[in-house]
């Protein structure tokens, strides 16, 4: 029963007293945030909305609720909920209400930061290159990965790309530059962190173009993550690690780069009623710990993407 109250929460936004003590109102573009974040509106001075994330978390206490505004405009920054002061209790759970919200990693490609590699191939150095993701009009592209020890990049046909030594190659069109396209990469690394965190829920929030995760759940306990979509990440969409305990529930995710679920460690993950696709890369990769998948225990990691 306490579950499906916290999923009616964050879902829908009700009982808001008798789970959070108070509650933090962001808007990325109305609000200011030398607010207070007491209001959804700015007619009282200083009392509206606060406009980043970042700033909010400075602000909540534990059993707090964050409600963020969904506006046209994606929120562009990186989080992180870190110990005691972001932690809940078993009664009074920290609560990140997304409305629907997007939380988005990526960043245009500078045109000038295309290099003509050869032919139709074009390249240019991201400043981090340990996961990416290549996007054109905000959908990822085609990645061809590359085989372990070869010196020369794969074939690449139209709009496929790979990441390799000297940065991402891209291939357009014929007789077109990459500066025709609405090209963008992962440039923040991780979109949420939990870290040494517990009795948090995230709920109704897309997270998406990140380097490494969307969300990465590290030593946290008592997490539950329900109705996120998280796609486009050069690593994972959700990633639970060391010694976490995670649901995850009514999720998509996928157009991941390695996994659309990565679980390690010691770790148990249990995923209720989502979706994992296997398109871009396996549904799920199983380096440790424990996952459970509406209620089966899964031994093995998922079917390679084709």
């Amino acid at each position: 029963m306490l579950r499906e109250f916290v999923f009616c929460l964050v879902i829908c936004g009700a009982c808001v007293d008798v789970v959070a003590s108070k509650t933090i109102y962001v808007d990325n573009m109305a609000g200011d945030d030398r607010s207070r974040g007491v209001r959804t509106d700015n007619l009282v001075a200083f009392a509206g909305p606060m406009r980043t994330i970042t700033r909010a978390l400075r602000a909540v206490e534990p059993g707090d609720r964050i409600v963020l505004a969904k506006n046209d405009r994606p929120y562009r920054e990186t989080v992180s909920l870190v110990g005691q002061r972001h932690s809940g209790s078993a009664t009074d759970f920290t609560v990140l209400v997304g409305n629907g919200a997007t939380l988005d990693g990526s960043r245009p490609v500078p045109p000038a930061a295309w290099q003509h590699y050869r032919a139709e191939v074009f390249r240019f150095l991201p400043a981090r290159m340990g996961h990416q993701q290549l996007f054109m009009d905000g959908r990822p592209l085609l990645r061809v990965p590359m085989k372990s020890g070869a010196p020369e990049i794969p074939d690449l046909q139209p709009l496929q790309w790979c990441l390799a030594v000297g940065g991402i190659y891209f291939r357009t069109e014929p007789g077109r530059s990459p500066r025709e396209y609405d090209l963008s990469y992962a440039s923040l690394p991780t979109g949420i962190t939990l870290y040494k965190v517990r009795d948090v829920v995230i709920g109704n929030l897309t997270v998406q173009g990140f380097q490494t995760d969307g969300l990465q759940c590290h030593d946290a306990h008592h997490v539950s993550l329900v109705g996120i979509t998280s796609r486009g990440n050069g690593r994972s969409g959700i990633a639970v690690t060391a010694s976490s305990r995670a649901q995850i529930e009514e999720c998509l995710l996928g157009d991941n780069g390695s996994a659309q679920l990565h679980v390690e460690g010691y770790s148990r993950t249990r995923v209720v009623n989502c979706e994992l696709l296997n398109n871009t890369a396996p549904s799920y990769l199983l380096l440790g710990g424990k996952l459970y998948l509406d209620g089966q225990q899964v031994l093995a990691s998922g079917d390679a993407a084709p």
